[in-house]
């Protein structure tokens, strides 16, 4: 047999893993991330999917096999010695997407087990946890982008940019890789805001109210916070395309926007918005009412005509040939104005008065939505990235978590999963902590729908709680945050209620335990 090149073994990007989850410092995680990718760089594909991997993605998405079936196929004997390569993982898992034949279940299987036959202990752990995705090592994307960053030794702002607008930051280091160690910004200049390659929205951190957001921006845009759906829609004359907050297609769930969008004087434009299903006399449905049109395939005109939605625009990023992330809001609103109505645009206003923005956040509250958004007047779009120049301000604590496991319910609930545990991401190690429970909030159906969700992410159970993989986010709403220790982040919540799960978003945009523990009284 041939030697085998360290940098091409699964065992070292494993044991790279290993030791990034072992060590807290940040920039000790970074730097051993850059110094296993420099080793890759000769090899883009490679190079590729060591970035994925060490990401917690596995970029086939999911492939058809369970927990329960992984579990038992670790069941044999693992190898003593590593011989698998990247090469050898990737291709496995490429043949196991792929195969859609008669007798597909049991052949995805047999390829699986003879995968981890030949996987050692460390491997066959890392890889059922890459499947499921439970990944914790403290090496997520941001850790990854930055140990990226720092083995073509180039700025993390640029490379982000590029992950944005790329969708994803696999093909950004393949191209740096490819472009060559010697000038890795010529791989970095070929990502531009492309139609049809929707990129990662830009997101809000938190304001206490509108003193603490003139405060941190000066004079700032007031626009309402809407409880509806984050949208992208592209168009290039007669074709548009609408993409979720989570870059998933929903173009034929939504004619009416296409309709829209279509109507507008700009032949060619990228614009960011919400969607929302508004009642008769303008006040917004429940969000759980807006989501039942996204995903749907059949009976869209019988919806579209008793849950009409409409779209509110607050953002370009592009229109015509001229691209606008890079320029001030102030600007993108001013282009956005030029080729849209104003029954097109979210409210707004610019003020640096208190009393007018306390009024403004008034209005929006009285007509149902959730209450504003300040922006800084001359932020860029830092799309992907939640960063002090946009600040959503509520009117009631809210915060969108993860469900970690779920228990029995009881009595009345007897045989549904009922009580959650709720989890707030840990961008620093990896994974997420435990705030808290919550039985409160729920109807029969969410009961029903819930128990069924969540036994499809299993993962391990005791007599009372089933533990899932961290994959729904739900809206939590809540009192007040309190010192605890009980839960390993030192903070609970008081008084939490579901308001309803968030299938428009990704269990790595929960909100994180920093932001909770800013929830904290000050003293």
């Amino acid at each position: 047999m041939t030697a085998i090149q360290s940098t091409a073994r699964l065992f070292d990007l494993v044991d790279t893993s290993r030791q990034v989850g072992a060590t807290r410092s940040r920039s000790e995680k970074i730097a051993r991330i850059a110094a296993y990718l420099r080793g890759l760089a000769g090899d883009t594909r490679l190079l590729a999917i060591g970035v994925a991997y060490l990401a917690g993605d596995l970029p086939q998405g999911k492939i058809g096999i369970g927990y329960a079936q992984l579990s038992d196929l670790r069941k044999h004997p693992a190898a003593p010695a590593p011989t698998l390569t990247l090469d050898d993982v990737d291709r496995t898992f490429a043949a196991i997407k792929t195969d859609a034949g008669a007798g597909r279940a049991m052949r995805r299987i047999e390829a699986m087990a003879a995968m981890l036959k030949r996987a050692t202990a460390d491997e066959q752990d890392f890889l059922v946890r890459l499947i499921v995705g439970e990944l914790r090592h403290g090496a997520l994307e941001g850790i990854v982008l930055e140990g990226v960053a720092r083995a073509f030794g180039v700025g993390s702002g640029a490379v982000r940019k590029a992950a944005m607008l790329a969708g994803g930051l696999s093909p950004v280091a393949a191209a740096m890789a490819e472009a060559g160690l010697d000038n890795p910004q010529a791989g970095l200049d070929r990502f531009q805001l492309e139609l049809f390659r929707p990129l990662q929205p830009m997101l809000a951190d938190t304001a206490a109210d509108v003193d603490d957001a003139l405060s941190r921006l000066g004079e700032a845009a007031f626009e309402w916070k809407l409880d509806g759906a984050r949208v992208q829609v592209h168009k290039d004359g007669d074709r548009v395309e609408v993409y979720t907050r989570s870059l998933r297609p929903v173009t034929q769930s939504v004619p009416e926007v296409v309709d829209r969008v279509r109507a507008l004087p700009a032949r060619k434009l990228v614009f960011d918005g919400e969607v929302i299903a508004l009642a008769a006399n303008g006040r917004p449905l429940p969000f759980q009412e807006t989501m039942k049109r996204f995903g749907r395939k059949l009976e869209i005109d019988r919806l579209r005509e008793t849950m009409p939605l409409s779209v509110f625009f607050f953002d370009a990023l592009r229109i015509d040939d001229e691209t606008l992330i890079d320029r001030p809001l102030t600007e993108r609103w001013q282009a956005l104005t030029a080729v849209t109505d104003e029954h097109d645009r979210v409210p707004r206003i610019v003020t640096a008065s208190n009393e007018e923005a306390d009024a403004f956040a008034t209005g929006s509250l009285a007509t149902g939505h959730e209450g504003v958004m300040a922006k800084g007047l001359a932020s860029a779009y830092s799309a992907g990235r939640r960063g002090a120049d946009w600040l959503k301000i509520k009117s009631a604590h809210t915060l969108d978590l993860v469900v970690l496991a779920v228990e029995w319910g009881s009595g009345r609930r007897q045989g549904w999963l009922s009580n959650l545990h709720l989890g707030a991401r840990d961008p620093v190690d990896g994974g997420y902590v435990m705030l808290g429970k919550t039985f409160k909030g729920m109807t029969d159906e969410t009961l029903r729908w819930q128990t069924e969700e969540l036994l499809r992410r299993e993962i391990a159970r005791d007599a009372y709680t089933v533990h899932v993989r961290p994959e729904l986010v739900v809206e939590i709403a809540f009192n007040d945050v309190q010192v605890s220790q009980q839960y390993p982040g030192g903070v609970a919540l008081r008084f939490a209620r579901l308001k309803g799960y968030r299938d428009d978003k990704r269990a790595d945009e929960a909100d994180t335990i920093e932001q909770v523990r800013a929830l904290l009284p000050k003293r």
